[in-house]
């Protein structure tokens, strides 16, 4: 018997690859380009740009549906072809090396002039380019994309991260003012800043990329970045709202797993792709898939009252809706910060030479919590500290307070114990402080709120990230602290009906 040999499609094999910079699977190039109207491929006239190109996969699956779409309007394939490469498609490449894959994706040969080349160019690049730029550098930052000069200002031969499309005021000179039917693709994610390996200091930068796209003028523009923008992210505030207002956005399909697109690999806060229609002007198609392998589709504004975020699952409106009757849990909460000591104290306690950090209490000192370590060992642990260094509320310190922490995972329902802190504690920035209240009753009958389900669900569907912070506290009712609370209390005093309290209680497990 004959064995059937496996020829798998090598760009799907480039996107599991473990890499900087995450490639796309055909499969999910394809699935944005279906929200696309079809008739665009079968024009001769329609423009696409892909201006962050790194496999190729998106100009290489627009070839295909061009090509069979022209079939009737030019028959002869050679000429077919020519036409769609030369006059159709176009990228911009975010490396050198993106550049001759690209190329290779969608002329069969990274040199367009050679006589391996699908369509034949006088020059090598092609309609695919890439031109090793500089950043602008202003007082240390790039002023187009933010990227750190300490990190990035590097020697010849190192990679500098200074996409084109982004380092330049007007787009349109890239491409003397040619206008793009559809601009698609997927943008480099995040530039780190410097201040450490992880996702925690990285600069954003899709976001810089939509931006740029939007002002050219496309009638169409798809991307595919992490959800991170719609629930918080660093430096992302502006682009936010400005997502939020546009009621250009048509469609979103929004994963909260990130390895429901990308095979391996986890992105906070989950990955989702729009489609932007400069003609649209309404709701917004939203497909959220959820974490349980539920599908829901809604449509809906991507601005409410609940929140500044956006409300990624549909399913908890009607309960918002019931529970936002009463003031913000946030009004409570406290800033990043809250009492001017950062997280740095107990690896660095130099860099608070008047603290005179102990172990043990000596006269006149005052409690803090905080964290040893680095990221994945770091443990809490508690000091005493003179109270000078304490530079903001230092009003809370003789009363009742709750610290909760400012990161945990994303997936989590469950956060972290909380910390019942007496008068005379304090915090570093690691944890936020809840209260303050006058009495151990009052910050007892809070915390019992804490460990309610519905407080546990709301604040999950606030949280969105790993982050936490003042907002992600903003869809959860404030209570009357004289009593302590139970879900059943919660449940009937807002009315909620069963299907609601079963949606509830099938999200969060019993506390342990």
């Amino acid at each position: 018997m004959t064995k059937l040999n496996y020829n798998p499609d090598v760009l799907s094999c480039l996107a599991n690859l473990s890499n900087d910079e995450v490639f796309t699977p055909p499969q999910l190039a394809n699935q944005m380009l279906n929200m696309l109207p079809q008739e665009l491929f079968q024009s001769p006239d329609t423009k696409f740009l892909d201006p962050c190109s790194k496999s190729g996969v998106f100009l290489r699956e627009i070839a295909k549906r061009l090509i069979d779409g022209l079939a009737t309007k030019i028959p002869d394939l050679q000429e077919r072809i020519d036409h769609i490469m030369h006059y159709q498609l176009y990228g911009m490449a975010i490396t050198q090396l993106t550049s001759l894959m690209s190329r290779r994706s969608l002329y069969c040969s990274k040199d367009a002039s050679g006589k391996y080349s699908l369509s034949h160019f006088d020059n090598a690049d092609g309609n695919i380019r890439y031109n090793d730029i500089q950043h602008s550098w202003q007082n240390g930052k790039c002023r187009y994309c933010g990227a750190s000069q300490e990190v990035y200002d590097r020697g010849d031969g190192l990679e500098s991260h200074a996409y084109e499309f982004i380092h330049t005021d007007n787009p349109n000179e890239l491409y003397n003012n040619m206008t793009f039917d559809v601009i698609i693709g997927n943008p480099p994610y995040q530039l780190s800043d410097g201040g450490g390996a992880s996702d925690d200091t990285a600069m954003p930068i899709y976001n810089r990329f939509i931006e740029q796209a939007i002002k050219l003028n496309p009638h169409y523009l798809s991307m595919i970045i992490p959800s991170k923008w719609m629930v918080g992210g660093r430096g992302l505030s502006k682009f936010r709202e400005k997502m939020r207002n546009d009621t250009r956005i048509s469609k979103i399909v929004d994963f909260e797993d990130s390895s429901k697109c990308f095979t391996g690999l986890h992105i906070d806060g989950g990955i989702s792709y729009f489609l932007w229609d400069s003609n649209y002007n309404g709701m917004t198609e939203y497909t959220f898939h959820a974490n349980d392998g539920t599908i829901n589709q809604a449509n809906h504004y991507l601005t409410n009252t609940f929140s500044d975020y956006v409300i990624r699952d549909n399913r908890i409106f009607s309960i918002l809706k019931k529970t936002s009757v009463d003031e913000s849990f946030s009004m409570i909460i406290s800033n990043v910060r809250p009492y001017g000591i950062r997280g740095y104290l107990f690896n660095e306690p130099e860099r608070y030479p008047n603290s005179n950090l102990q172990e043990t209490p000596f006269k006149g000192c005052v409690k803090i919590y905080g964290v040893r370590g680095i990221k994945g060992g770091a443990k809490r642990v508690v000091g005493f500290i003179n109270s000078d260094i304490i530079t903001a509320n230092r009003e809370w310190i003789n009363k009742y307070k709750i610290f909760f922490t400012t990161s945990y995972s994303t997936n989590a329902v469950i956060p972290p114990a909380e910390i019942l802190s007496q008068p005379k504690e304090v915090c570093t920035e690691t944890f936020l402080s809840i209260g303050p209240f006058e009495s151990k009753t009052e910050r007892d009958n809070c915390a019992s709120y804490l460990h309610t389900n519905l407080f546990r669900f709301l604040l999950y569907y606030g949280k969105g990230t790993m982050h936490v912070n003042k907002t992600v506290f903003s869809l959860i009712p404030l209570q009357d602290f004289s009593k302590p609370w139970t879900d059943e209390e919660l449940y009937k005093k807002y009315g909620l009906s069963e299907d609601e309290i079963q949606f509830i209680e099938s999200m969060i497990r019993p506390m342990e």
